[in-house]
């Protein structure tokens, strides 16, 4: 046998155990020796049965001098057992529906048990025979096993795993402790200076150490062993996903370099100046940092990628126009692309807004500083098809320099003359093949922004083939939302205050957490809380309804119609847009807010608070958690969204927060991104290691590893 043998060559047992294994992801003998636990239960410490108490979880060594099948009423089988130890005491142990026990443990061989002790009011005669200080204690459903050299399932760290309704931990402990000599033919992946310098076990001995911890009598020893194993193979993962990201990075900017044209654009110091004068605003500080990182970059001979992140409000639009002025000065044309039309719209208005600014703020026409910047132009798939090709023909020809619009600015048959840099708001939204269309277009630098706040440590992560920019300063003056948390019986009070503000011309969301009704779940829906808003509670304002079933032309009108006032409320999931500019918005009313994380909640909270008026939100709950409230006070507490990503990653982690699929964030089975250091040490080495062998030539087990 190898690590490639199927396992239905290589253990025995049930036909339909291997379509379990397969729905588990586990096919061959190296997918089940790194299926890791996902627990582990201490039961290393032996007792005797004088010492126990109820309640406990106790390991015992001895014999089980009785052991018999009895039939109950409803035709179940208990099997009931009586365990001595060498001290003279015994205990009744109990099991139910395992009647093949007698059959695998001999009466009088010495075996170890384990398992939970209760007090038992039946019939304990034999153990008060036995003159056992155990009384009326009982061993319930106790592990039970042979004494032996090495113990698997009792009497040392026992592994816990994630578990199929049919395959339990204690039958995966018996198949992989047999397999595991052969993690002797694991490869080795990492090159000898990284494991010197990281001190790090090798990967063979991991996996081993990962299952079955060796103790050499001692718990602690164990308790060692398997700290070495997880961190080992903790660094394989980080190691490996940034060696990824590291290389995709250095392929964009190598598919730049193989473009004839170069895209360098140099910092103009003196544009910038001019810039911020014409500004009825002073930029903060991070903003300044981010421009300065963005132009620094533009100014190499590569292509950029860049991510900027920074809560809603904290003015990336701003640095994004910065960008794109020093590129259209140096003659290169530039896109902006949103993820849909209402926020492609919203950017044209702003960018046709900083425009005339930018000259009028100087006193001067804009044409004297940047020449060739005329009227901005959009793109959007409900245009007319004669205004789509007025506008691809401008892009064509060069005469049009700046262009907003949604992913049809990157279908192939839009041509540019020079696409100088392409900015892409909320990056995450568009498909994996937008970096291939760019690099057609002769691989201009990219801005991706996001507003979703996301901890440093996570962004090297599910960014990592990226540079980051991070605005982490609101701007003075900004209001801060006024955020509490609504029980049940002050739900009328908020709806009185709620028809108040409509009628002075304010608009109000309302969140819910489900399209349609359930049957199991106690949250509102989208539909229903419609109805109810419509004809009984808000009568006489207007309520429109967004969720995901509908069309996107649907989804468009709903939010258009919200964005021009002609809706007072509307009732929406979370597919509602992320940075969607409503001024008149003033009010965020969230169902079932408990069912939220920090991060989602924070990221609806941002929907509001865009105009001059006080904005509010209201989490609704009927949870009784204390976990739950302890959440939802931390919004009514902290607006700073990095803070609260924070707090919201070591609650929940990263799959559960940012969606694994969504975000491009792994599932890990043992890596944590809790240590900012370790992560940030890992990226450092795999630049270290691509700069003198990019493609990995010198270490080709490293190099399938990296392509699996």
């Amino acid at each position: 046998m190898n690590l490639g043998t199927p396992l239905d060559e290589a253990i025995r047992t049930k036909s339909d155990y291997f379509k379990f294994l397969k729905e588990m992801g586990i096919l061959t003998i190296q997918d089940l020796l790194f299926y890791f636990p996902r627990a582990y239960e201490d039961l290393s410490h032996f007792k005797r049965v004088a010492e126990v108490k109820d309640g406990e979880v106790v390991t015992l060594q001895g014999v089980l001098k009785t052991l018999r099948n009895e039939r109950t009423r409803t035709r179940k089988t208990i099997t009931r057992g009586l365990f001595c130890d060498d001290g003279g005491s015994a205990i009744a142990c109990v099991w139910f529906n395992q009647p093949h026990l007698i059959r695998m443990v001999p009466v009088n061989a010495e075996v170890v048990v384990s398992g939970k002790v209760a007090r038992s009011y039946g019939s304990t005669g034999a153990v008060r025979s036995y003159g056992s200080m155990g009384g009326d204690l009982t061993l319930q459903n106790p592990e039970v096993e042979l004494k032996k050299e090495a113990q698997i399932h009792t009497g040392r760290l026992v592994p816990v795993y994630p578990q199929h309704e049919r395959i339990t931990s204690k039958w995966l402990r018996t198949k992989i402790h047999p397999l595991l000599y052969l993690t002797k033919d694991l490869p080795e992946i990492l090159p000898d200076f990284i494991r010197e310098r990281e001190k790090l076990m090798s990967r063979s001995e991991a996996v081993r150490e990962i299952h079955f911890p060796t103790s050499e009598g001692s718990q602690t020893f164990a308790s060692l062993q398997l700290k070495k194993a997880k961190d080992r193979l903790a660094y394989d993962e980080l190691f490996l996903l940034q060696l990824r990201a590291v290389m995709a990075k250095r392929a964009w900017q190598q598919s730049g370099l193989a473009v004839k044209t170069t895209r360098t654009i140099p910092l103009d110091v003196e544009l910038v100046k001019r810039f911020f004068k014409s500004l009825p605003f002073t930029p903060t500080g991070a903003q300044k940092v981010a421009i300065y990182e963005i132009l620094k970059d533009m100014g190499k001979p590569f292509p950029m990628m860049r991510l900027l992140e920074g809560d809603v409000g904290s003015g990336k639009t701003i640095v994004a126009f910065m960008a794109m002025l020093a590129a259209v000065s140096a003659g290169f044309q530039v896109v902006l692309m949103a993820p849909t039309e209402v926020l492609a719209r919203q950017h044209f208005g702003t960018i046709q807004r900083l425009l005339d600014g930018f000259g009028a703020g100087l006193g001067m026409d804009k044409a004297c500083l940047v020449p060739t910047i005329p009227a901005p132009a959009l793109l959007i798939g409900s245009m007319k098809t004669a205004e789509k090709h007025a506008v691809m023909n401008g892009l064509k020809d060069g005469t049009i320099f700046i262009v907003v619009g949604t992913h049809a600015l990157i279908q192939e048959d839009v041509q540019f003359r020079q696409l100088g840099l392409a900015v892409i708001d909320e990056q995450h939204r568009f498909g994996v093949k937008q970096r291939d269309m760019l690099i057609a277009h002769g691989g201009p630098h990219v801005l991706n922004m996001t507003a979703t706040p996301i901890p440093r440590t996570l962004a090297m992560v599910a960014y990592g083939d990226q540079d980051l920019s991070v605005l982490n300063e609101m701007p003075s003056g900004r209001q801060t939302i006024i955020t509490k948390v609504v029980p049940p019986e002050h739900v009328g009070t908020v709806h009185r205050f709620v028809a108040d503000k409509i009628r002075k011309k304010e608009q109000v969301f309302v969140i819910c957490p489900l399209i349609d009704e359930s049957d199991v779940l106690e949250v509102k829906s989208v539909k229903r809380e419609f109805e109810h808003l419509q004809k009984e509670v808000f009568p006489e304002f207007r309520v429109s309804m967004l969720h995901g079933k509908l069309k996107s032309s649907e989804k468009e009108a709903v939010m258009q119609s919200f964005v021009e006032g002609t809706t007072d409320i509307l009732v929406s999931t979370s597919v509602i847009e992320v940075g969607i500019d409503v001024p008149n918005a003033t009010m965020m009313l969230i169902e079932g807010a408990d069912r939220f994380g920090l991060s989602q909640l924070h990221q609806f909270r941002g929907r509001v608070g865009r105009g001059k008026q006080q904005s509010y939100c209201f989490l609704y709950t009927q949870s009784n958690s204390a976990a739950a409230f302890a959440r939802l006070k931390a919004m009514t507490e902290f607006s700073d969204g990095f803070r609260l990503a924070e707090m919201d990653l070591k609650l929940r982690g990263p799959g559960e927060v940012y969606g694994v699929r969504q975000s491009g964030i792994p599932d890990f089975k043992l890596a944590t991104l809790s240590d900012g250091v370790l992560v940030a040490r890992i990226r450092k080495t795999a630049e270290e290691l691509l700069d003198e062998d990019l493609y990995l030539d010198r270490y080709p087990m490293l190099k399938k590893a990296i392509q699996a």
